[in-house]
């Protein structure tokens, strides 16, 4: 826990991995993870057989250096949390991967713990 899914256009292998590694490491200082708790969906889409849509909602001028972060956690965190986490990754993503930050979006939704199985079919939080 958290589960990432990271949706970014045209990335090559060395992007992902980039993108997959700011993330995480701004889950590891921002909401306290431990190093080894590392779930992540990393899918690169290449704009013709698979794409991601955006516009400039917010005022926010957006290109296709669009980078979709949605992270699953268990709820609890204060909304400046949250904030200092969004923060975070998309520093670390500028940084790792050379991500402009208007461009990560980043979504949070929480859940609770039962809603998890990390393995062998049982809820390890209950």
């Amino acid at each position: 826990m958290p589960l990432v899914r990271i949706d970014a256009l045209r990335a090559d292998p060395d992007r992902l991995a980039a993108l997959g590694r700011a993330v995480h490491d701004a889950l590891v200082e921002t909401i306290d993870i431990p190093p080894d708790d590392l779930f992540q969906v990393l899918t690169s889409h290449d704009g013709t057989t698979s794409t991601l849509r955006y516009g400039n909602f917010l005022g926010i001028e957006r290109d296709d250096d669009i980078v979709f972060v949605a992270v699953t956690l268990r709820a609890g965190r204060s909304a400046e949390v949250k904030q200092a986490m969004y923060r975070r990754i998309a520093e670390l993503i500028h940084e790792y991967a050379g991500t402009d930050p208007r461009n990560v979006l980043i979504t949070a939704t929480e859940n609770s713990d039962p809603d998890w199985s990390f393995g062998h079919g049982e809820a390890q939080y209950l």
